[in-house]
């Protein structure tokens, strides 16, 4: 799968390794280009999967605030309720097109 907006692949992953949760995919980290995601200082907290971390994506002229998340601190019962761990991966804004 891959994550790409104005033209550039930002994250790309087998389908078996990324992650469907609430209608968003959670690419794992290593699927992320190195230099992509810089942090916000956005925040928000998710009553059941904790604290989110959002980035700004920025990479080859393609550009969007707070286009990314993470939980990098999953609360008690997240991993449960979805079924695998996914800490620290990264869903992006629908701006996003995440494509097989």
């Amino acid at each position: 799968m891959k994550a790409v907006l104005d033209g550039v692949v930002i994250a790309e992953a087998d389908r078996d390794d990324v992650v469907s949760i609430e209608g968003n995919w959670y690419f794992p980290p290593r699927a992320v280009r190195e230099g992509a995601l810089h942090e916000s200082p956005t925040p928000y907290t998710c009553p059941w999967k904790g604290e989110v971390q959002y980035w700004n994506v920025s990479l080859d002229g393609a550009e969007l605030a707070d286009g990314a998340w993470s939980y990098p601190d999953l609360r008690p019962g997240a991993v449960e309720r979805v079924g695998t761990d996914f800490a620290a991966y990264v869903a992006f804004d629908r701006k996003v097109v995440v494509s097989d």
